[in-house]
C-alpha cells in the first residue's frame, strides 16, 4: 500500500513468482527476489520473500540478513527460528542454541516452537550430540495423536535422531508413523522405512532397456558362423549345378517374335521369355 499503484504491481508479479518457483527452481526464484529488492527494499514482505530465496539456495549470510531487517520492520518474532537455522548454516550451531533459550522463543505459536524445537535438534546434531537431539525432540507435540502440518516432520526427525544412536526398531516404529501423518509428501519417510526393511526398488523400464542393449550387441563367433553358413550354401549350390556335360545344349538361335498389332505388347513386358498371344479375331 505504500507503493504507487505500477510499482505495486510489478513487485507483486515478482513475489508471485518467487512463491511459485521457491520449492521447484530455487535460483530462480532468488533471481526474481532480487528485481523485487532493487524494486521496494523498504517493503517487510520483499525483504522477507528475499529472505527465503537465499535461505533456499542456502546464502545463509544474505538470508540471515534479511530476516534481521524484516523483524526489525515488522517488531514479530515469527522467523525466529529460521534465523536460527542460518546460524547452523553458517557453521555456528552453538548461536543457534542459544538462540533456542532465549525469551523469544517463548512469544512463538505452537507451530514456530516446534520449528525451534527441529533447529535445536539440527544444532545437537551438528555438535555430535546425537543422544541429546534425541531428548531434545521428545515433547507433548511427539506424543500427540493429532495431525498437523509439522507432526510428519517431527516425527521423521525423531526417528531419524533414533536411527543415529542405534536404536533401529524404535527408528523404524517412528518412520511408519511419519509415513501416516505425510499426506502431502514432505518428507521420505516411506523410502527409509523400506530401506530398513531391506526392500530394494527396481526399476523395470532400465531392466528392460538392458536387456535390448544385450539382444543389440554381437555374439563372438556370429560373423564366422555367418561366413561358414554361406560357404556352405555355395558349395550346396554348387553341388545342384549339372556338369558341363549333362547341361543341355543351348538352342541354336532364339527364334524371332513377331509383334503384330493384335498381340498384347503389355504380355511381354511381364514375361520376356513367353510369347504374347498371336490370336487374331476371325
Amino acid at each position: 500500500m505504500s507503493l504507487p499503484k505500477t510499482l505495486a504491481d510489478d513487485v507483486a508479479r515478482n513475489l508471485v513468482m518467487v512463491a511459485r518457483l521457491l520449492d521447484e527452481d530455487p535460483d530462480a526464484a532468488y533471481a526474481y527476489s532480487r528485481v523485487a529488492l532493487r524494486l521496494a527494499s523498504r517493503v517487510a514482505a520483499v525483504r522477507e520473500a528475499a529472505g527465503f530465496a537465499s535461505y533456499a539456495t542456502e546464502r545463509y549470510s544474505e538470508a540471515l540478513a534479511e530476516f534481521r531487517t524484516c523483524r526489525r520492520m515488522t517488531g514479530t518474532v515469527d522467523l525466529w527460528p529460521v534465523m536460527a537455522d542460518c546460524e547452523r548454516g553458517l557453521g555456528r550451531p552453538e548461536r543457534a542454541l542459544e538462540m533456542a533459550g532465549a525469551p523469544e522463543v517463548h512469544k512463538l505459536d505452537r507451530a514456530g516452537q516446534v520449528e525451534m524445537r527441529l533447529v535445536a535438534a539440527g544444532a545437537r546434531r551438528d555438535m555430535g550430540q546425537n543422544e541429546a537431539a534425541v531428548v531434545t525432540l521428545q515433547s507433548s507435540e511427539l506424543a500427540s495423536n493429532a495431525v498437523h502440518p509439522w507432526t510428519a516432520r517431527l516425527r521423521y526427525a525423531y526417528a531419524d535422531a533414533l536411527l543415529a544412536v542405534d536404536r533401529e526398531d524404535e527408528a523404524r516404529e517412528w518412520f511408519a508413523k511419519a509415513v501416516e501423518a505425510d499426506h502431502t509428501g514432505s518428507t521420505d519417510a516411506s523410502d527409509r522405512l523400506a530401506q530398513l526393511d531391506g526392500v530394494a526398488f527396481v526399476d523395470a523400464l532400465d531392466d528392460d532397456d538392458d536387456d535390448n542393449d544385450n539382444d543389440d550387441q554381437a555374439v563372438p563367433g556370429d560373423d564366422a558362423d555367418d561366413e561358414l553358413s554361406g560357404a556352405r550354401a555355395d558349395d550346396d549350390e554348387d553341388d545342384d549345378e549339372p556338369a558341363a556335360d549333362e547341361r543341355p545344349a543351348a538352342p541354336a538361335e532364339e527364334p524371332e517374335v513377331d509383334l503384330t498389332d493384335e498381340a498384347d505388347p503389355s504380355a511381354f513386358l511381364e514375361n520376356p521369355f513367353k510369347e504374347p498371344s498371336r490370336d487374331t479375331e476371325d
